[in-house]
């Protein structure tokens, strides 16, 4: 009386079924052979069998949890998180530290890569209290928190997470980049606790009203901001815009306000008086001067004020040709002469001695001069030497001989240096 397994059984019903076909055949007529085929299929095919069976019970599971809750997603706690990705524990942290070459000791680091880890929730940072610079780019990360001992943060990488909200950015005042791209960000806000903050990228998130951005008035020190790719739509934005004194890069790219701003790129110029970066390019001086004439006098101002920049430029391009020129003849002259001297175009002087031509009337160089005294002054001595072993012979004529007796007795003459 044992229980026959569940394969077999379901086998067996497949087997009862085609067993069955037959008959179906006959009613059926023409359609037998799509019958005795399906038959076939579903023999030679246990797997879908087997699959089938394990569907109806997971349904079942499905079912019983959807009766128990609103769904298998939220049926789980958020404290039990073994199935939800990795965490960012102590012995992880260490690990991405060995794997980077980073500091054991979390306090030594001032850089910590925790980007495309799967991460969603910012945890266990309370001993790197040194960081300044913090990756956590492409993560699950669905809210900024748990930040409070990294007071000497100057750069926070949080693009591509599953933000919703800009808060608990307090402690960081010393925070001077912040990347908040490719979000679900609606509003800024909570930005003016950062005293320091000089850049902010919220590329790609859903800011849509002049409301949304108007918190921008209150960081008086940001000076690069990237609102590319949002669905900002009013041109009143740009009252926000000129209204902050540091402003210096702006990209407005990907934005439904860049058509409906008439001439946009001249009007935005003008606008924001210190702008050296819109959008894809540099604001040169020339094209703010430019804009400028073309908003006290139209498009003929600022042809007239393009055609004088214009002009001063090849100016500018002309003289600096003829300057390389003057250089060119200079420098050719100088080799001229030094080949001359070289060739050896020497006069000759009272002394005696070789002079060159070209030297004539011309100041020696210091080394040159201090060399010939150094010789001067050896010859002199030299012939001073010379007189005290060889004095010079008395006027009268010839000093006489001096008479030395040889050692066999035989007298010998001996006459004086000078004979």
């Amino acid at each position: 009386m044992h229980p026959e397994p569940s394969e077999p059984a379901a086998g067996g019903a497949a087997e009862l079924d085609c067993a069955q076909e037959p008959g179906v055949e006959e009613s059926a007529g023409d359609h037998g052979s799509t019958v005795r085929r399906g038959c076939k299929e579903e023999i030679n095919d246990p797997k879908e069998i087997r699959v089938g069976s394990s569907d109806t019970s997971y349904q079942s599971q499905q079912k019983q949890s959807g009766d128990n809750g609103s769904g298998g997603h939220f049926a789980y706690p958020r404290e039990d998180r073994e199935d939800r990705g990795p965490r960012m524990t102590k012995s992880s942290l260490q690990n991405l530290c060995k794997q980077h070459k980073l500091y054991i000791t979390p306090a030594l680091n001032d850089t910590l890569y925790l980007h495309f880890k799967g991460f969603d929730r910012i945890e266990n940072l309370e001993e790197y209290t040194g960081l300044r610079c913090l990756w956590l780019q492409s993560n699950g990360i669905q809210k900024i928190e748990n930040l409070e001992a990294q007071t000497e943060l100057r750069c926070l990488f949080l693009q591509m997470n599953l933000l919703h909200k800009i808060e608990n950015l307090e402690p960081l005042q010393k925070l001077d980049a912040l990347n908040l791209s490719n979000n679900y960000i609606k509003t800024i806000e909570n930005l003016s606790c950062l005293p320091v903050l000089n850049t902010l990228q919220m590329a790609h998130n859903h800011l849509e009203t002049v409301e949304d951005i108007q918190h921008l008035q209150e960081c008086l020190r940001l000076c690069v901001l990237d609102l590319s790719h949002n669905k900002l739509s009013d041109p009143e934005i740009l009252s926000i815009l000129e209204s902050m004194p540091d402003l210096r890069v702006l990209n407005l790219m990907g934005n439904p306000v860049i058509r409906h701003i008439p001439n946009y790129r001249r009007t935005v110029t003008v606008r924001l008086k210190h702008l050296t970066y819109l959008d894809d390019r540099p604001v040169f001086p020339k094209d703010r001067a430019c804009a400028e004439a073309w908003a006290r006098g139209g498009y003929a101002a600022e042809k007239e004020e393009r055609q004088q920049w214009e002009s001063r430029e090849r100016k500018k391009v002309t003289d600096s040709i003829e300057a390389l020129a003057v250089i060119k003849r200079r420098a050719e002259e100088r080799k001229g002469q030094r080949e001359s001297q070289e060739r050896g175009e020497t006069t000759s002087s009272d002394d005696g001695e070789n002079v060159p031509a070209s030297a004539e009337g011309k100041e020696e160089p210091p080394r040159d001069r201090e060399t010939r005294e150094k010789m001067e002054l050896f010859v002199k001595e030299s012939f001073e030497a010379k007189d005290e072993l060889c004095p010079e012979k008395p006027s009268g004529g010839e000093e006489p001989p001096v008479e030395v007796k040889g050692e066999d007795g035989d007298p010998a003459t001996v006459t004086a240096c000078g004979g």
